[in-house]
């Protein structure tokens, strides 16, 4: 229950901050144009606060915290007294109504850029992208890869962290090849194409590095135990922090993915684990607990291994001053800008499925758990969750800002505006398009939540 209301609240505070700035940036452009703001609202719905300001625009807070909007005096709505008209958003010219309507993609990018900036102020503990080891029959393991090895670049693009890598593997689908350039342990340089021209992203939700074979470095794991839970199946048949797991109902165990399958493979059972205590061997009787994970029966025991620190030469942080963060969070937008045109263009050509599209639950999700990961990292959600937002809004579709400006920009072409008519028929089906594509997102969430 803490959870879902740790995620909840991380959602509003999200979803609250990317609705300001991005209705922020269209009331601020209109006022500058000389257009009469009447609302500003972050939510829809009922207001739950409500303050009216001298120069009669009402700010407010909706009971709903799923959008936002700015309501500005306008002729074809609203009853304009022959002295205001000039204030009005229709009597402004293509241009200005065209700047008004792009400021709440442009805010959401700066707001990236921002955060990004404080991002890199802060400082962002990073491992390098280690390839550790490659899955059998993976289109990693068919490109060769030597392990271990660093990958440097992919394409070209610099990749300093996991992240980028998935970023910049992600903007490589549907092409027929994508070259890694690494280094090795010898500081020695090579390439390798990997042949991804039947590789397509489907519902798994993995990053595309693991989707194509590659496991990240992981340190050695022993079979002593480091931890033991408290009235665990594990602390109640007696076993001990340090003890050595060695045989599952005599079957020798050789390392902590075998002992795992053991152990899960048999829920509710008892079995015979043999150990070594203080050079001894015992064999001890437990029973093992069993728990759902989705909708199947798995065993638990209630212990952790021991595992090696991670290598201090494969962790850094990235951290930088005011002006290179600056620089860095502008790169980082637009590398994400870039990436999010190339997906909704892979989205419509099927190369990505649709089933990796995310609701609000999934939002909501991932705004939690990077919260709770601390603040540098819930940063790096928030930039990119706006980047996406400020991406969507610009497709041209009826009813999104960039359905406005394509109607702007035919007007702007043919010297006079599209019909009431041809603009009614349009959001309508923009409506139903943005509907379907809602109803998948949330769909999706549901069936994830389902797993």
């Amino acid at each position: 229950m803490g959870g879902i209301v740790w995620s909840l609240g991380a959602f509003v505070i999200t979803l609250g901050i990317l609705v300001t700035f991005h209705e922020f940036g269209h009331f601020w452009v209109a006022r500058r144009c000389g257009v009469k703001v009447l609302t500003f609202s972050v939510g829809f719905g009922k207001p739950i606060w409500q303050r009216q300001a001298a120069d009669g625009t009402v700010y407010q807070v909706g009971l709903i915290p799923l959008g936002g909007y700015v309501r500005m005096l306008d002729e074809r709505v609203d009853e304009v007294p022959t002295e205001q008209r000039h204030l009005s958003f229709n009597s402004k010219s293509v241009a200005q109504r065209a700047a008004i309507i792009a400021a709440g993609p442009v805010a959401n990018f700066i707001l990236a850029i921002g955060v990004l900036w404080l991002m890199f102020l802060i400082g962002v503990p990073s491992v390098k992208p280690i390839i550790g080891s490659t899955v059998p029959n993976s289109i990693a393991a068919d490109a060769g890869i030597a392990t271990p090895v660093e990958i440097v670049a992919v394409d070209n693009q610099h990749t300093a962290d996991w992240q980028q890598v998935n970023l910049n593997l992600a903007a490589a689908l549907g092409n027929n090849q994508v070259v890694l350039q690494t280094r090795d342990e010898n500081n020695r340089l090579r390439d390798y194409t990997l042949n991804i021209s039947q590789w397509r992203l489907d519902d798994s939700q993995q990053p595309t590095f693991l989707a194509l074979g590659m496991q990240p470095f992981q340190p050695e794991v022993s079979l002593e135990l480091s931890y033991v839970a408290e009235n665990s199946p594990a602390a109640e048949a007696g076993l001990q922090l340090q003890d050595k797991i060695l045989q599952f109902n005599g079957t020798p165990v050789t390392d902590w993915p075998q002992t795992r399958d053991f152990i899960v493979q048999a829920p509710g059972q008892l079995v015979d684990i043999t150990i070594e205590r203080q050079g001894e061997e015992l064999t001890i009787p437990v029973r093992l607990g069993s728990r759902k994970v989705n909708n199947q029966a798995i065993g638990f025991l209630g212990v952790e291994p021991t595992v090696a620190p991670y290598p201090e030469s494969y962790r850094f942080t990235q951290q930088y001053g005011a002006i290179e963060g600056l620089w860095r969070g502008v790169e980082r937008t637009w590398e994400l800008m870039v990436l999010s045109v190339k997906m909704i263009g892979k989205l419509v050509t099927g190369t990505v499925s649709v089933s990796n599209l995310s609701g609000p639950v999934a939002i909501a999700e991932g705004a939690g758990a990077t919260a709770s990961y601390g603040l540098v990292y819930f940063l790096g959600f928030l930039a990119l969750i706006s980047v996406n937002l400020g991406i969507i809004n610009l497709v041209p579709l009826p009813v999104l800002d960039g359905g406005h400006l394509a109607f702007l920009a035919i007007e702007g072409a043919r010297g006079k505006p599209v019909s009431e008519r041809v603009q009614e028929i349009c959001y309508r089906i923009g409506g139903i398009l943005i509907f379907a594509l809602m109803a998948i997102a949330i769909s999706n969430d549901i069936l994830r939540l389902s797993q």
